[in-house]
This record gives structure tokens, sequence and C-alpha cells, in this order.
């Protein structure tokens, strides 16, 4: 007998061997990170009658909470969905698990106030969600009904079967009549921001163009890495393609002339060049440099997301290019890297240009949302980079050289200037070859109107919503940034820099994800960006590279040189505001330990189970190993 809850496909159409471009509502491609929020209660006569009421109300506040304030890159809420009844046993715990193998979750809430039979009667651990499902349990504080009671036995139900689970108990007693507590609260969207992003990472890709950039570890791309932790593929082309495409014009002509309009609108300075022009390798006018990094710059990014442009057999024809869908479907990539140095850019520009506009949330479509890209195809730093975007809600990132450590000492020996009350602990100059998202030239804190004491997921949704403050944002980007031709000692091929100082005072923190054999570890710092006075600033920017962008740090409780001396690699990335919470929570959730922070103690909010490894963050992920492995 045939299936009779599904219809059989027409295979005849689906075999029609026109294809086209399927467009989409959403540039990259996957499901919506789906949060379930799972109401739990004492099924007893009675007892479950008195709890309902205050139950769902206990739902409908976390509802509301992750709804508001937890959203995509682009800045669409995540979904959350809810259990169809109040899970009292087996049955009603079939119920939600059927329902939510429909809707895509990922991560589940489970929510009470009372007594619940946690495991025996839930099916906790076999019956709702699977082992990569991040889950969390949230238990009233209150006298009347015994919720610790119930997180508890749940948890430690949990902790037995190696599921590892992240639970939140107000300190204080809760007042069921008001909002959540802040500290719940707080806990509460940490999780949400954290699955959120493990959930939307799955599925989809690196982008590496090109290979390893001058034996820079870090741009050796391991693919069983991102699948094994991350759930991501990685997809490979060769740099050639670049060249390839820009020979046959095989990209949009009519968004190239748009493109090339909008880099004019920069500042542009041709004349910096430490060599002679002899030294360049290609025979480019300035006006055929900058159009060739523009092309660069729209290949990239077709390469990461696709474009139906170049699906449109017409439009090519129209436009002097072949049209071909297969090409046009692009890499489904959330993050890419480019190689660049050296055998690009001894005969080719640098990615200067590509890398800032990519990294960016605007171009010239206006505010689209960053598509995060790696320097010299550091693949390790780009995961950071991903990470941050995502747990930020996109907010864009900054990629960079550890350039520098300079002491008070140092900079006074250089300059004769004392900037101990600036900088006591020295600071990192992360100017880098390569180029950082434009954002860091400006302080979007100051453009949002938003105390510094704001959560940096706050400030940019204020952004995002706001088309005033986007083309506020952006109008004083252009003039803090100025692009620049490049050192010819480093790039015999030229290429233009973005070169801007991000202002000062503004949180900021540093990331790095690191290869030690086969483990993937964290490092997060958190600090404050550092306005040096002009003659500094301009002192180390001269004996430096004045062409590259250039921000000024410094790590909170720790010195500068402690910070140079025990991260990993020669790159890092940043993010505005304090996020080394939530990147904890995140490396839990993966079972990727984290190496090096300066978060507080209660701030640190890791599953259940880390507990029992005494606090040990190597133990419990050696123990549980690799999410996807």
């Amino acid at each position: 007998m045939g299936c009779c809850c599904c219809q059989r496909p027409d295979f005849e159409k689906l075999a029609n061997p026109v294809r086209s471009f399927q467009e989409a509502d959403k540039t990259i491609l996957g499901p919506v990170p789906t949060i379930a929020l799972t109401p739990v209660s004492d099924g007893r006569r009675g007892a479950y009658e008195d709890n309902v009421v205050k139950t769902w109300a206990m739902v409908e506040k976390v509802y509301d909470l992750i709804t508001s304030k937890v959203t995509q890159p682009d800045g669409r809420p995540v979904r959350v969905v809810v259990a169809p009844e109040i899970v009292y046993g087996a049955r009603t715990a079939a119920r939600a698990q059927a329902y939510y193998a429909t809707q895509g979750v990922s991560a589940n809430i489970w929510i009470g106030r009372s007594w619940s039979y946690s495991d025996e009667l839930m099916g906790a651990a076999m019956g709702i969600g699977s082992t990569e499902w991040q889950q969390c349990a949230y238990g009233l504080n209150q006298t009347d009904r015994p919720g610790a009671v119930w997180l508890k036995a749940f948890t430690a139900a949990m902790d037995e079967k190696k599921r590892p689970i992240f639970c939140v108990y107000s300190p204080d007693l809760e007042d069921e009549s008001g909002p959540l507590s802040d500290f719940v609260a707080e806990r509460l969207l940490r999780f949400a921001r954290c699955a959120a992003a493990v959930a939307y990472m799955r599925g989809k890709n690196y982008l590496s163009v090109g290979g390893v950039a001058m034996g820079i570890i870090g741009s050796d791309v391991r693919r069983n890495t991102f699948m094994n932790y991350l759930g991501m593929g990685t997809v490979s082309v060769d740099m050639s393609i670049l060249n390839g495409r820009i020979d046959t014009n095989f990209f949009d002509p009519e968004e190239y002339e748009k493109a090339l309009a909008f880099m004019k609108s920069f500042k542009l300075d041709n004349d910096f060049r430490k060599n002679t022009p002899e030294k360049r390798r290609n025979h480019f006018s300035d006006e055929q440099l900058l159009e060739k990094c523009v092309k660069m710059t729209l290949i990239v990014r077709d390469l990461m997301v696709g474009n139906a442009k170049l699906a449109d057999a017409e439009y090519g024809k129209k436009h002097g290019f072949v049209a071909d869908v297969e090409y046009a479907q692009g890499t489904n990539a959330i993050v890419a890297g480019t190689q660049g140095q050296r055998q690009w850019t001894d005969y080719n520009p640098n990615f200067d240009v590509t890398e800032s506009i990519l990294n960016s949330s605007f171009d010239w479509n206006g505010f689209t949302g960053a598509h995060p890209c790696a320097t010299e195809n550091d693949s390790k730093n780009g995961i950071g980079m991903l990470v941050a975007n995502l747990l930020t809600g996109g907010v864009p990132q900054l990629f960079a050289d550890i350039r520098t450590n300079w002491t008070p000492s140092s900079i006074k020996k250089a300059t004769g200037v004392d900037v101990e009350s600036i900088c006591p602990r020295g600071l990192i100059d992360k100017r880098n070859s390569g180029a950082g998202a434009l954002e860091y030239a400006v302080d979007i804190y100051e453009i949002a109107k938003a105390c510094k004491c704001k959560s940096i997921q706050d400030v940019w949704k204020l952004i995002v919503a706001s088309p005033e403050l986007q083309q506020e944002m952006i109008a004083k980007i252009k003039a803090a940034t100025t692009y620049m031709t490049a050192d010819l000692l480093y790039f015999p091929g030229d290429g233009y820099s973005s070169h801007f100082t991000t202002p000062g005072g503004i949180p900021m923190t540093s990331y790095r994800y690191n290869m030690v054999g086969d483990l993937l570890t964290c490092s997060v710092v958190e600090g404050e960006t550092v306005k040096l006075p002009e003659n500094v600033a301009a002192h180390i920017s001269r004996v430096t590279d004045p062409t590259w962008p250039e921000t000024y740090w410094s790590p909170r409780d720790i010195t500068s040189y402690e910070y140079m001396s025990k991260i990993g690699p020669n790159h890092d990335a940043n993010s505005f505001g304090l996020i080394g919470a939530d990147m904890i929570t995140f490396n839990a959730m993966l079972r990727i330990p984290v190496d090096m922070h300066n978060v507080p103690e209660d701030q640190i909010f890791r599953p259940t189970m880390w507990t029992r490894f005494g606090g040990d963050d190597y133990r419990a992920c050696a123990f549980l190993g690799p999410i996807y492995a």
C-alpha cells in the first residue's frame, strides 16, 4: 500500500532539463533559527489545574522577551514556537516532539514553576529534541511552588544522560505579577542569542578564495574542523576565477557602474607610494586600478551568495556575457576568506576594497548587512568574525593584525608624550594590511545616541530600524575614510586600502579561534578603544603604514603585553561592544574550550554539566566531544 499521508512527486516535471535561478526571500538559504518553549507541570489532578494559568504566564513573558530582542543578521527576529499543551507526561511530551519536528526547532527552553516528574514521565532526554539541540531550563524561584526542586532533578537527569543543559534560576525570589527579573532575562537572552547563532551556521559554508597566504597557518582551511565543530561546509575556488570572470564580463555591468560611482564618492588618495610607479607590476591607470578593485568586489560577493542576473540569458546577451545557471548560484557562504598575498597581489590589486566593502553593513545598494570576509584567507579568524556577527545581531566585524604592543614608556620614549593616564596598561595597534569593516571609522554608540552601557545588540537594532541613522552613519564613515593606493613594497600589484582611525572610548571585544592539533579553542578579551593625542597617533602611523586602517585598543584588567604574548596567531578579530560572556556560552554549546578570557565570573553561563567537572572547560569539552562529530 502507498503512504496515505504524502503525495507522489511529479517526477516527469522534475526531470525537465530546463533549470533557472530560484529566487528566495533571503540572501543566504537555510531554515530560520527556531526556539521551542516547553512548559512543564505536575500532572496530578488539582495540582495541574492550580498551575496552568501561571505556567502559561511564564511562557508568555519568555516568548515576548525573545521575539522582541533576538534577531538574525538581517534584522529579522528568530522564530519561537510553543508546545501545543503543557507537558506533564509521556504522551504530552510526544505531542510536543511531533509538533517541533514540523517546525525545524533546534533549541528548547523548558519552563516550570512547580514540581514535575522530570525524567520518568516527560521522556526529557529521549523524547523531546535530539542530541544536537541546545537545551535550557528555567525554574521559578518562589515559595508556594517548588520550581527549584523540579529544576535540579531535571538538570541532574540531563547530566546523567550526557545531555548538556543550561540552568536559569533567579538568585532572588521572583514576583510573578511583574516582568522577568533582569538576571533571568539576561540568562534567557544569552541562551537564545547563542542557540540562534549555532542554528544559523548549521549547513552553510565558508568560501576559500585561493589557498594559504604566505605560509600563514590560519589560512589552512580545515574542512573537518568546520564540519565537526560548527556544522558547516567549506568550498574552495582558485583565484584564477576572478580574472576569468573579469575577462569574460561575468558580473552585472549595470551594478558595476553603480558600484564604481559609489567608490568614487569616497576620498581617494592616489599619491602615496613608497616606491616609484615603475615598481608596479601592472600597467593600470589609477582609474583602471579602481575599476578592477570594484569588479573583484562584485565577483567575490557573487561567489558567496549568487546573483540571479548571471543566470539571465537575455540580460547576458544584452551586456556581453554568457549566462550560466550553475555559476550564478554562488556557494551559500556566510563567511569567506581571500588569499591575496602573494601570488595574487604580486601582479594584481590587493583585496582591501573587497574586504572593506563586504565586511561593512552597506554598499552601493544601501544598507545591506555584512558579508564577513577574512584577510589572507585566515579561516580561523573568519570563524570568529562569523560568530560575533551572529551574536551581535549583525554588527560588522573588524579583522586586524596584532601589529604592535605599545607601552606608555615606549610611547614616551618615541614621542616625548606621557600617555600613562590614557592607557596605563598599554595598547595594541590593530592596523591591518587588509581592511576591516568601515563602521570602525565612527562611534556607532554616538550615532545611535546610546549609552556605552547599553548592549551592542540593542545599539545595533536602533541603527537597523532607522534609515535616517543608517544614512547618518554612512555619511560620517565616508567623511572619516580615505582610500589610499598601496605600499608597493607589500603589494607590487597595487590596490587601494581604506584608511581611518577608530574613535576612542568605545567598548570592544577581541577574539581569536585557534587550532591545537585537531582541537579548536577560542580566546576572548574585552577592552576599550583608545584615542591617542594627534601627534602620537601620527608618529605610530608614520613608522608603521599610514595607508592602513588603524585601531588602538587596550584590554581590561590585563596589560597589552600580556594580551600580545598570550593570544594565538598574528591576527585577531574585534567587535564593538562587550560580548565575551556571549562567546563563552556559544563555545560551550559547541564544546569548544575557551583558553583565555577576562570575563567576570558572575557573567559566565555554561551548562550545569561543567560544574560536575569542577568548572574545567577543557575536561567538559573533551568528555562530550565536538557536537557534530
